[in-house]
C-alpha cells in the first residue's frame, strides 16, 4: 500500500464509516453505552463493503482508531476547581481534591464527619459514548476522604439509587462497620470507626454481584495520614477504572479519574524539580491486573502507603484490583511525558495521559 493510499484511507475512509455507523448507531435499539468504538467501525465497514473490512482489520487499525479517537473527545472543560462543570466531569479538579470532612464533638471526643450519596449519573465519556454510572456524590470515582491515623471518623450513607448498595472500607474496623449488609433505595446507614492504620485505603460498594457494582462506579480512595504527616509535595490522586460498556463482562474503554483519555489531551501541568506524590489506586475489574508507568523518569514506592520510607524504585509497578500505593518522583527536565499502564490496550482505549513539566 503506497503512502498516497494510506493517507488516503485514514484521512478519508475512517470519517466515512464514522458517518455511516453512527447513521446506524442512531437507529440502533441498544443504548448508547452498549457500542463500543469497535462496534461502531466495523457497522460502517459493513456498510461499505469487504474492502473497507480488509482496512479496518489490516495493520492500520490501530492508527487509524487512535486517530479518530482524538477527534471524537468532548470539548475541553474550561480551567475552573469545580469538579462538575454543567453535567460533566472535571477530572483535573478531581486530582487534587481532598475531603477532610467536618470536624464534631460528640462526648468530649472530636469525630471528622463525611457525608456520602449513592446515585446513578450518566456520564459523558467522550462525544459518542455516554455510560449509565452508579457513583458516589455524583462522580467517578467517588471523593478521596481524608483524615489521620487515631481519628474517629463517621461516614453517613445516603442510597438514593434504585439498586440497594454498601460502603466497605478497607483498613482496620469491628465487623458490624464492614460494610457488607444491603443499604436499600432511600435509606441511610452510618459507618463510624478508629482510622487505622496509616496508608491507602479503596473503599467500595459491596452488594453481590460486586464486580458489577464496582465496574459501574461506586469505589474510591481512604487516605489515612500518619501523625507525623509526610514532607510536602503537589499530591494527586490516580484512580484507573474500566467501563464494560455492552455488559460482556469486557472492557471497551479505560479512564484516569472517570473519562477516557482526558489527561491526554489536557496534559497535567507541573513544575520542574517539584517533587510530585501520586495516590494511585486500581479499581479495574475484569481484567487481573494493570501496571502504571511513567516515561523518562523513575518514582519511588510505597506500598500501600505503610511506609515513610521508599520500599523499592522503579519505573513501572503492578496492581491487581484493589491494589494502591504512593508514588513519589520529580522531573530534572521541562517538556511533555506520558504515563500510561503497560497494557497497551489499556492505553490506547483510554488510560493514557501526559505531565506537562514546566520551567520552576
Amino acid at each position: 500500500m503506497s503512502c498516497i493510499s494510506i493517507v488516503y484511507h485514514q484521512c478519508v475512509i475512517v470519517p466515512i464509516l464514522l458517518q455511516i455507523s453512527m447513521a446506524s448507531y442512531e437507529r440502533s435499539p441498544l443504548s448508547p453505552q452498549q457500542w463500543s468504538r469497535r462496534q461502531i467501525l466495523l457497522r460502517g465497514a459493513a456498510a461499505l463493503g469487504s474492502g473497507a473490512t480488509a482496512l479496518i482489520l489490516g495493520q492500520q487499525i490501530h492508527r487509524n482508531i487512535n486517530r479518530t479517537a482524538r477527534s471524537a473527545q468532548v470539548p475541553p472543560i474550561p480551567d475552573s476547581p469545580d469538579l462538575v462543570v454543567g453535567e460533566r466531569l472535571n477530572p483535573m479538579a478531581l486530582l487534587r481534591d481532598f475531603d477532610t470532612g467536618v470536624l464534631k464533638q460528640d462526648n468530649g471526643r472530636t469525630v471528622r464527619e463525611f457525608e456520602v450519596t449513592a446515585q446513578s449519573t450518566t456520564l459523558q465519556l467522550n462525544s459518542a459514548i455516554t455510560y449509565v454510572s452508579w457513583n458516589l456524590n455524583g462522580r467517578v470515582p467517588g471523593p478521596t476522604l481524608r483524615a489521620t491515623e487515631g481519628d474517629r471518623v463517621r461516614i453517613i450513607f445516603h442510597n438514593e439509587d434504585g439498586h440497594s448498595h454498601s460502603l466497605h472500607f478497607h483498613g482496620t474496623h469491628p465487623a458490624d462497620m464492614d460494610g457488607i449488609e444491603p443499604v436499600r433505595h432511600g435509606r441511610t446507614t452510618v459507618y463510624e470507626f478508629d482510622a487505622v492504620p496509616y496508608g491507602v485505603h479503596p473503599y467500595h460498594c459491596h452488594i453481590a454481584p460486586v464486580t458489577r457494582h464496582i465496574s459501574k462506579g461506586l469505589y474510591g480512595l481512604f487516605i489515612v495520614d500518619p501523625p507525623e504527616g509526610r514532607p510536602p509535595a503537589d499530591e494527586m490522586v490516580m484512580v484507573m477504572g474500566g467501563y464494560d460498556l455492552n455488559d460482556d463482562h469486557r472492557n471497551e474503554l479505560y479512564a484516569i479519574n472517570g473519562i477516557p483519555n482526558y489527561y491526554r489531551d489536557h496534559p497535567i501541568p507541573i513544575y520542574q524539580h517539584q517533587k510530585i506524590r501520586l495516590y494511585v489506586l486500581n479499581m479495574i475489574e475484569f481484567d487481573a491486573a494493570a501496571t502504571f508507568h511513567i516515561h523518562a523518569n523513575m518514582f519511588q514506592v510505597y506500598r500501600t502507603g505503610r511506609s515513610l520510607t521508599p520500599d523499592e524504585e522503579t519505573d513501572v509497578i503492578t496492581l491487581g484490583t484493589a491494589e494502591r500505593h504512593i508514588l513519589e518522583f520529580s522531573y530534572p527536565y521541562p517538556g511533555l511525558f506520558m504515563f500510561h499502564p503497560h497494557q497497551d490496550w489499556m492505553a490506547e482505549q483510554g488510560c493514557m495521559g501526559f505531565f506537562d513539566v514546566r520551567p520552576a
